[in-house]
């Protein structure tokens, strides 16, 4: 009973808050599309600071073996870009060499060889695989869910009313988060049905931490802030790397103020869930 209470919380908190991102991103907020870039950056930075080291730094693990593991999973996603980029630029160069990325200008930009998820999407063809972008935040997001499946199995075990509302938490929780991811998925897949399967199989791997959580939940909770630190460091390596280099841009100053104004909104978003699942725990 408790174990089919786990199963069916997990689909539902990893699943329904991809499902339910998916309706606010693509749906409500449809129209704001360029915006989305700006909302994913904010959430992706805020869910890495505001909720995923905080809680990683609570646990009794050193915090130099915390650093060293976000620094470690920064270089090894860097290296992920350029492995992926130097393909991408190879293949490029055999099929089309007066085309390469690295060697056009428009106008006054040159497009420079850590060009961003978006861009790299513009001349990817249809069969080609994600950029490193999206790889990134969706083996963060894995690993990210995986910790929460874990975490609603633990409060399940402890008290079944306790596991309905840690899962009511993280549905709502993951929701601006899944947007930026959306975003990001939506920006280097160029295709939106893709991009809400792709994240809906990492949201799903929280039902997989949930049955593992189960029956390993004393030997998993020692691993747990290893799991949290390793996607806080694939969401800030795609938020500095992919995101924040295409907000730099010269705009007016109310386009400015508009991509500010997203920005803000996914870093509150996120912060303001952080904040209640929070108190949640310490309740």
């Amino acid at each position: 009973m408790t174990l089919t209470a786990i199963i069916l919380a997990t689909l539902a908190a990893g699943i329904g808050s991809v499902w339910l991102a998916a309706l606010l991103g693509f749906g409500l907020l449809a129209r704001y599309t360029q915006h989305m870039l700006s909302l994913a950056a904010g959430a992706l930075l805020a869910t890495s600071f505001m909720l995923l080291l905080p809680e990683a730094f609570e646990s009794d693990v050193e915090p130099q073996l915390l650093f060293a593991t976000v620094l470690g999973f920064l270089i090894f996603f860097f290296l992920l870009d350029k492995a992926e980029l130097w393909h991408h630029g190879h293949e490029h160069h055999h099929g089309h060499h007066h085309d390469h990325p690295h060697n056009q200008s428009h106008g006054h930009h040159k497009v420079h060889p850590s060009e961003s998820a978006s861009h790299r999407a513009d001349h990817a063809h249809g069969g080609q695989p994600l950029g490193s972008g999206g790889w990134a935040v969706l083996a963060g997001d894995s690993l990210h869910c995986f910790a929460d499946g874990v975490l609603i199995a633990s409060a399940f075990v402890a008290d079944m009313g306790l596991g309905v509302l840690a899962a009511m938490a993280v549905l709502l929780h993951e929701v601006p988060h899944h947007m930026g991811d959306l975003a990001v998925v939506r920006a280097t897949s160029n295709n939106r049905r893709a991009a809400i399967i792709k994240v809906s199989m990492a949201g799903s791997v929280t039902a997989l931490g949930g049955v593992v959580g189960f029956f390993l939940v004393d030997q998993l909770h020692s691993h747990l802030p290893y799991f949290l630190v390793v996607a806080a460091s694939s969401f800030m390596y795609v938020a500095l790397a992919d995101l924040i280099p295409q907000l730099q841009r010269k705009l007016s100053l109310r386009e400015t103020g508009a991509q500010l104004f997203w920005l803000a909104l996914g870093l509150a978003l996120v912060s303001v869930a952080a904040h209640i699942a929070h108190s949640g725990h310490a309740h």
